[in-house]
């Protein structure tokens, strides 16, 4: 492997085995083995924790904005309330379908003290709120939307979709009747109709 071809393998081998086992789980001995280099070896490519952290956060961030990217381009640019809003939740269930091992490394990041999740937070989710928020905000403007704190207006949103991706998705619960259809339209309609302005 090149340097550049081995840190990408360090990466990817972190990303797994913290995602399985959490950060006090794995050992510098196991994430070597994982790559099939020595623990100094490891070490000339991060020589603390701290540098392996924020290449994972790059890692994720690079992958999260590239679908981002990608996905914003299928939504019409005269986009109704309806249309933006089902995309928005189906990038939230995307996110806990395709992602399962970031999200599981974010919660151990959370739980074990890590500072991973706040290196985290606030370029990806800063850059996701922004974009709703402006939508959000303009609405409100307009008259269409009650007026309210628009982060708390985005969360309505985020909130519900993401807790039923995460029993199903985290915690394999079967929850009869429910599925990525109408989980989606359902809880749009609800955010809708809850937020539009009534005259």
């Amino acid at each position: 492997m090149t340097s550049a071809e081995r840190r990408a393998a360090i990466i990817e081998a972190a990303v797994d085995l913290f995602s399985q086992y959490g950060f006090r789980g794995t050992t510098t001995r196991e994430l070597a083995a994982a790559v099939g280099v020595s623990e100094p070896v490891l070490y000339q490519h991060f020589a603390t924790k701290r540098d392996l952290y924020a290449a994972i956060v790059e890692h994720m961030l690079e992958h999260v904005t590239t679908r981002f990217e990608a996905q914003i381009e299928l939504l019409p640019d005269d986009a109704t309330d309806e249309q933006y809003f089902r995309w928005l939740a189906e990038q939230i269930w995307l996110w806990y379908e395709e992602d399962t091992k970031y999200i599981r490394l974010l919660m151990f990041s959370s739980l074990e003290g890590y500072e991973l999740s706040d290196m985290w937070h606030e370029p990806a989710m800063g850059t996701l709120l922004s974009h709703v928020n402006r939508v959000v905000e303009s609405r409100m403007e307009s008259g269409d939307f009650r007026k309210m704190p628009p982060l708390l207006a985005t969360e309505a949103l985020f909130g519900p979709v993401a807790h039923v991706c995460m029993l199903t998705k985290l915690f394999g619960c079967p929850l009869e009747g429910i599925n990525k259809e109408s989980v989606i339209q359902e809880f749009v309609n609800i955010f809708l109709n809850g937020i539009r302005h009534r005259a």
